[in-house]
């Protein structure tokens, strides 16, 4: 009965931490996907403006074979345009 009780004990204890193992996982997942600042996807160039004030900044974007350009992004994804013509962006230093 004693040794029932620590199994069962030690398996409830292993799935807790299963558990909380994959809600960090899952939680973590979104924003690996789509992290703060310029990334790329498979074909998109994209950029993520991440805030919690509702903030509207000018970003700097780098284009290949065309004169770069500043745009104004709201909080979260915008997109820039194919990633095999956006080089980069970044934030730079004011808002709009």
């Amino acid at each position: 009965m004693r040794i029932r009780r620590m199994v069962t004990s030690a398996l409830s204890s292993a799935a807790l931490v299963l558990t909380s193992l994959g809600a960090v996982t899952a939680a973590a997942s979104p924003a690996a996907a789509n992290p703060c600042g310029f990334y790329e996807t498979g074909s998109d160039a994209m950029y993520n403006h991440c805030t919690s004030d509702g903030s509207q900044i000018v970003i700097k974007v780098e284009v290949a074979w065309a004169a770069d350009y500043e745009r104004c992004v709201g909080p979260g994804n915008t997109w820039l345009g194919s990633a095999s013509k956006i080089q980069g962006a970044h934030y730079v230093g004011r808002t709009c």
